[in-house]
């Protein structure tokens, strides 16, 4: 019976205290989120290099390569050894990874803050994914969620300058908030977290602060999570993508205001929390 990889468990201070001056010539510390490169090694062949906050290197390595498509199963991988004072991740797997030369000689650098890629076309697998239709978010699920990010303790609130992604079951209950330098890294990280605690998608609902591109639209889709939400909008791929592989897309989720772009039919509407007959926060885009 497998217990997992074996992991390192490395910790690095998030934030960076910083001497500036404000426009009246006044001293004073502020804190900067953490930056610093982490180098993928794969059996010992060097993969990529991912500039991440450092708050959560080890699920962050996993989603990337659950993303990635580069390992099928967790039970693959042996273990994930993060050092950060040579700045590297040591993965190693029980098998190695067949064709791994071939697998990643195309990169496509996507739009994710930080430079944010993908190994091979962005579409490849797109058709093969199927995402539950029974899945369904109410309006009052929506709500919590968004007051929930709102209220949520962050690195943001500190210091700025960092994107943050949680994952919520169907309730509205939090599940997992991470954050980082990149939209991409936090996907990536919580896709390794789900990995890790062995949790499925597909009554989830996933939370992002960035914008909605394709990126973050297929990682969600093969995460096998029916619904996606940002405080942000959505770019013509990411709603074209949202569209073939038929996810539930909210954009603009601030208040109780929301835009729904695609799959409606998960999504129900409650006349309770509309106003004159006619909901304020309900625009079908």
């Amino acid at each position: 019976m497998t217990t997992g990889p074996i992991l390192s468990n490395a910790c690095a201070a998030l934030t960076y205290p910083v001497e500036v001056l404000d426009e009246q010539g006044r001293a004073s510390t502020i804190d900067i989120p953490a930056e610093r490169p982490l180098t993928v090694y794969l059996d010992k062949r060097e993969l990529v290099t991912l500039m991440t906050l450092g708050g959560a290197p080890e699920a962050l390595v996993l989603g990337y390569l659950r993303n990635q498509r580069l390992v099928k199963a967790i039970a693959e991988i042996a273990a994930v050894q993060v050092d950060w004072e040579v700045e590297a991740a040591a993965v190693t797997t029980y098998h190695g990874v067949d064709y791994i030369e071939e697998r990643t000689a195309r990169r496509v650098v996507t739009t994710g803050c930080g430079q944010g890629s993908m190994f091979g076309g962005l579409m490849d697998e797109v058709d093969t994914i199927t995402l539950p239709i029974d899945a369904k978010l109410t309006q009052s699920t929506l709500y919590k969620i968004v007051d929930l990010i709102r209220t949520q303790a962050s690195i943001y609130k500190q210091a700025g300058s960092v994107h943050g992604c949680a994952l919520f079951d169907a309730t509205g209950e939090l599940l997992y908030f991470i954050e980082d330098v990149g939209r991409h890294n936090a996907v990536d990280a919580i896709a390794g977290r789900m990995w890790l605690d062995g949790i499925s998608g597909h009554d989830k609902v996933f939370y992002t602060t960035g914008r909605l591109t394709s990126e973050m639209v297929i990682k969600g889709a093969q995460m096998g999570i029916p619904f996606l939400l940002s405080r942000s909008g959505t770019t013509q791929m990411g709603h074209a993508v949202a569209q073939r592989v038929d996810m539930t897309l909210l954009a603009r989720c601030t208040g109780k205001h929301f835009l729904l772009l695609t799959g409606k039919h998960r999504f129900i509407a409650e006349p309770h929390l509309r106003e004159g007959g006619v909901s304020k926060s309900l625009k079908v885009a």
